[in-house]
């Protein structure tokens, strides 16, 4: 985490939101999150990047925490005990089939198949945002990693999904990691503009997992929200959302 406050002082950014992973999976730990008791640890470090930070830098407490409809209720009592300044959500895993792990998951799949998963994808989505358990969306279609799209009309489940968002207050974040494998953020611009249609707050962010990439792309991001006619991005604070023009 300093390693990423050290990078953010350098490139003279203003404020730095630290967001790792968390996924209280039902069975199982998941390898790439940090433990499912691991909470207490994780912000005892953001304490410290925050200190290390100084006065050179606002620093923000985040975390990345997983929709799974079977332990929400569980995450929403593990998130409770602690004063982040945001909470990200993520939909990685619909059932046990992993979104963004390998193409090989996805290349193993019928059409027909991908095409439920992504569906089923939008739904978890939509719960998500009824949960009320979360301040952003992240990466909201991070299904097309591997180039896997689907075959069939979905604009009723997208909507759906982004109505629920909508009315939750939850903002979308453009995750400008994306044009790495798939040439635009995510989410894709037909999304970026629907979310203005509704009133949809949004923000750029890197998901840096590297202190080198910590504002990689974000002019395509940029790009993305002012095209679709934004004007402000979101930034948080204790949980509050603040609009802040470009």
């Amino acid at each position: 985490m300093e390693d990423n406050v050290r990078a953010a002082i350098e490139l003279g950014l203003d404020a730095l939101g630290i967001s790792d992973h968390y996924i209280l999976f039902p069975d199982r730990q998941i390898h790439w999150s940090m433990p499912t008791t691991g909470l207490p640890d994780y912000f005892t470090g953001l304490q410290a990047a925050r200190e290390a930070a100084g006065d050179k830098l606002a620093f923000r407490f985040g975390v990345e925490a997983d929709y799974i409809p079977e332990t929400a209720g569980r995450l929403g009592d593990q998130l409770a005990q602690f004063p982040f300044d945001y909470v990200i959500g993520s939909v990685h895993f619909v059932g046990d089939f992993p979104i963004d792990e390998s193409a090989g998951h996805w290349d193993a799949l019928a059409q027909d198949q991908r095409n439920l998963t992504i569906q089923k994808y939008w739904h978890l989505i939509a719960d998500m945002a009824h949960s009320g358990l979360f301040d952003i969306v992240g990466h909201a279609d991070l299904y097309k990693k591997f180039g896997h799209y689907a075959t069939i009309d979905l604009s009723e489940d997208i909507s759906a999904a982004l109505d629920a968002i909508a009315e939750s207050g939850m903002a979308v974040e453009v995750n400008t990691s994306g044009p790495r494998y798939t040439g635009e953020a995510y989410p894709c611009t037909n999304i970026i503009r629907q979310c203005h249609e509704r009133n949809i707050p949004t923000l750029v962010t890197a998901d840096a997992h590297n202190p080198a990439h910590l504002i990689r792309y974000f002019e395509i991001g940029t790009a993305a929200l002012k095209a679709a006619g934004y004007a402000h991005q979101a930034t948080f604070d204790k949980r509050r959302m603040e609009l802040v023009r470009f």
